[in-house]
């Protein structure tokens, strides 16, 4: 199957992960809600997260867009290692940072396979 290799998997894992969380911030729980405010972000935050989530998800699927999805969700990731670093929540920011290491990934099958003829 030509379309089935790592690259083409480990995108469409990540775009399914970044579809759960534009799903999680669009309808937040209290407690979401509560972390949003105990961080500092305004009260409507969390949809920007969302939309900035759906976007890289359907990027990520889309191979001519894949690079791209791949840079917004580093930087949506980056934003909430970020953020639970700043609040002293070292243990939280393990996920992100796992994550982020995906969409390097990603970023560089996705960059190596242009280059390729």
């Amino acid at each position: 199957m030509p379309g089935f290799n790592r690259g083409n998997v480990v995108a469409w894992l990540l775009a399914a992960f970044f579809l759960v969380g534009a799903y999680g911030n669009t309808f937040v729980s209290v407690e979401i809600a509560a972390d949003y405010a105990r961080w500092g972000y305004p009260e409507n935050f969390h949809y920007l997260t969302a939309i900035c989530e759906f976007m890289a998800a359907a990027m990520l699927i889309f191979q001519p867009l894949r690079l791209y999805g791949s840079l917004l969700g580093s930087a949506v990731m980056l934003v909430a290692t970020g953020t639970v670093m700043f609040h002293g929540e070292y243990a939280h920011a393990i996920p992100p940072l796992m994550v982020l290491g995906l969409c390097g990934l990603v970023a560089r099958l996705t960059a190596r396979r242009r280059r390729s003829p």
